[in-house]
């Protein structure tokens, strides 16, 4: 894999399949001991499922690959942190779901997966509005790992992000002649 420059368009497209991979995985991964539905709606259930997981494992391979070819280019840093951030936000969800299955009094008003989607990402954006939250000893734990995950994350984002737009200011001497 060579090291080459991609626009804003290809990097737009890889980010959409890896929310689109990561979300099929997320609303299709059965967590229950049996799938719902009658035989054609398991067949897509599970085709759906594994198109995530191929999409994932795919992503995966071509961002860690482009990363090692190219590692000083912000666009692959940024895009493998997106890819990190999808991946650790299905993580998430899919543990506080099925924490919710296995032992209903661990969070207030979390009941499906669209409910565990929510939460998370509302914990990753550090809003929280207090519609779902933790009240079991279990439930606060994970979150508060997820907290202390999401801040690395995002303090890396913005370290590669600032980082590359110094670099690009440097290059073009937009300061002029000091």
């Amino acid at each position: 894999m060579g090291s080459r420059r991609i626009g804003g368009r290809a990097h737009l497209w890889r980010n959409a399949g890896t929310v689109l991979s990561a979300l099929l995985f997320y609303y299709f991964v059965p967590v229950g001991l049996e799938l719902p539905g009658f035989w054609p709606t398991r067949v897509i259930t599970l085709v759906a499922f594994v198109a995530g997981v191929g999409g994932l494992c795919w992503l995966a391979y071509r961002r860690i690959g482009q990363f090692l070819a190219a590692s000083h280019d912000t666009g692959h840093r940024v895009d493998g942190l997106l890819f990190l951030i999808s991946l650790v936000v299905v993580f998430f969800a899919l543990f506080y779901y099925t924490l919710e299955l296995r032992q209903p009094e661990q969070f207030a008003e979390l009941r499906t997966r669209n409910d565990a989607l929510y939460y998370t990402v509302a914990t990753l954006g550090t809003v929280g509005f207090g519609d779902v939250h933790p009240v079991g000893q279990a439930a606060r734990i994970a979150t508060t790992v997820q907290m202390a995950f999401d801040l690395v994350v995002i303090g890396t984002l913005l370290a590669v992000t600032t980082t590359g737009i110094t670099r690009r200011l440097d290059r073009t001497d937009v300061g002029g002649p000091r």
